[in-house]
């Protein structure tokens, strides 16, 4: 009787020590992660950032009022490079927000734990990528102030209706729902940890930011109840947003494979594009969250395997953009078609020689560099890699669309592209609008996923073998 005792109070007190260290485990994250938010004074390096991404939202916001009441006359575009910078930084724009939803949804299906402490940052990218990426294609027809003729509403013009066979019309829809799953998923699993930030702001008196925070938490209490209903909704909002991690760059493509032009006109363009865009958004994130993670010392969370897994997917992302870089070639050879074989062979050797080099170099070679163990340990090392993989991928997009237009079907019609400062300074303005919003949401919301990251680590599953 005496040994059974004995046996349960040393149970008793295993459980005590192990609950009593994943409580003091559980308040780390939280307060590690809660600092950023809560400091008196933002970090002189965050105050910088701010002050060249407002700088560049400005320049942004001048270039746009230009272009708006001048017309787009202003930018390079010419009868035959028609579409250009513009579109150009559409697509790139519409890439990079693809590693949020492929984080968000894919890896929490497939049940990757290492997703928890970079899916939140992942998916506030998205979603200010997708803001910057919409404001192309409006200014780019010309009339932005007749942009609900987009939508399939009643108007005022009788049978006017939105043309559906239209890719632009293909982009309004495939953009706009892949905007409303990404705020939804997004701002869902904020709610946990709003309601945390609610809780400790009441404990300090700060009222005001305790009711701002309860506001958007929506009541969150924690009960088992609103937990399951919680993980049920998460899952199927997973569900739905994973076909769009395929479906919407796929459609982007189909602006162009649609077409009959040299270079545009091709089936790989959907995989294709997919494929480059998770490429270049997990670039986008290691370039965002490397001096993030280091200034605001959450090593311990964003961890260095983390950093590794997203280095090995830029590297199979990478080999899979090359591969169609040779398979595009090698249809304009096999195809006999004398226009795609000539629209390739100008790409690599004519005007626009530079462009195509600069995209190899950065989307083929430079990702070569992550096979190696040290490159993967080494931080900046892999900022400046990823940095060049972002302008790779950006140089993809203007070879797609530039040089396919530049040599197009007549050589009468042939014409060089030269981007004016207004085509500049718009894309230097979506920048700054990007970074602003990140900056932001970076000092005042959780950046890492509190509740998640708790259910991953080992402490959540501590205890299980006693049962």
């Amino acid at each position: 009787m005496s040994t059974v005792d004995t046996t349960s109070s040393a149970t008793a007190e295993t459980h005590h020590d192990e609950s009593g260290k994943a409580r003091e485990a559980f308040r780390t994250v939280t307060n590690d992660v809660a600092w950023i938010a809560e400091a008196p004074k933002p970090h002189k390096a965050w105050l910088a950032v701010l002050g060249v991404a407002l700088v560049m939202l400005g320049i942004g916001v001048y270039s746009i009022y230009t272009v708006i009441m001048t017309g787009i006359g202003v930018w390079g575009n010419s009868n035959t490079v028609c579409w250009a910078w513009d579109i150009t930084n559409f697509v790139w724009w519409i890439g990079i927000g693809h590693a949020g939803t492929l984080i968000s949804a894919v890896l929490y299906l497939t049940r990757q734990g290492w997703r928890t402490s970079i899916n939140r940052a992942a998916e506030a990218m998205t979603i200010f990528a997708v803001m910057a990426a919409g404001l192309f294609p409006l200014l780019h027809t010309g009339r932005p102030w007749f942009a609900w003729w987009m939508l399939p509403v009643p108007n005022d013009m009788g049978s006017l209706w939105p043309q559906f066979r239209s890719p632009l019309m293909w982009d309004v829809f495939a953009v706009s729902t892949y905007l409303t799953t990404s705020v939804l998923f997004w701002f869902m699993g904020l709610v946990p940890d709003l309601a945390t930030f609610r809780d400790r702001n009441a404990a300090k008196g700060n009222n005001l930011k305790a009711m701002i925070y309860g506001l958007f938490a929506l009541g969150w209490r924690g009960s088992a109840r609103q937990w399951h209903r919680y993980e049920r909704a998460y899952l199927i909002l997973a569900g739905l947003a994973t076909p769009l991690v395929f479906s919407v760059h796929s459609v982007v493509s189909f602006d162009f494979a649609t077409s009959q032009l040299p270079g545009w006109h091709t089936t790989i363009f959907p995989p294709y594009f997919v494929a480059g865009a998770i490429f270049s958004g997990f670039a986008m994130v290691l370039t965002l969250l490397i001096p993030l993670r280091y200034l605001f010392n959450l090593q311990h969370i964003i961890k260095q395997e983390h950093i590794h897994a997203m280095c090995k997917i830029i590297l199979a992302t990478g080999m899979m953009v090359g591969l169609a870089y040779g398979t595009e070639f090698f249809m304009a050879w096999y195809s006999g078609n004398p226009f795609e074989k000539f629209a390739f062979v100008s790409r690599a050797f004519g005007p626009f020689w530079w462009a195509y080099f600069a995209m190899v170099s950065c989307n083929v070679l430079i990702p070569q560099f992550f096979w190696s163990k040290w490159v993967r340990n080494n931080n900046k090392l892999i900022w400046v890699l990823c940095i060049f993989v972002n302008i790779g991928m950006w140089f993809e997009r203007f070879v797609i669309i530039a040089t396919s237009l530049a040599r197009s079907f007549l050589p009468s019609a042939w014409s060089y592209y030269t981007p004016t400062r207004y085509d500049v300074g718009v894309f230097v303005g979506t920048i700054g609008l990007f970074l602003t919003f990140f900056m932001l949401f970076f000092r005042y919301l959780p950046v890492v996923a509190i509740s998640e990251v708790k259910g991953v680590m080992p402490e959540a599953h501590a205890g299980k073998g006693h049962h």
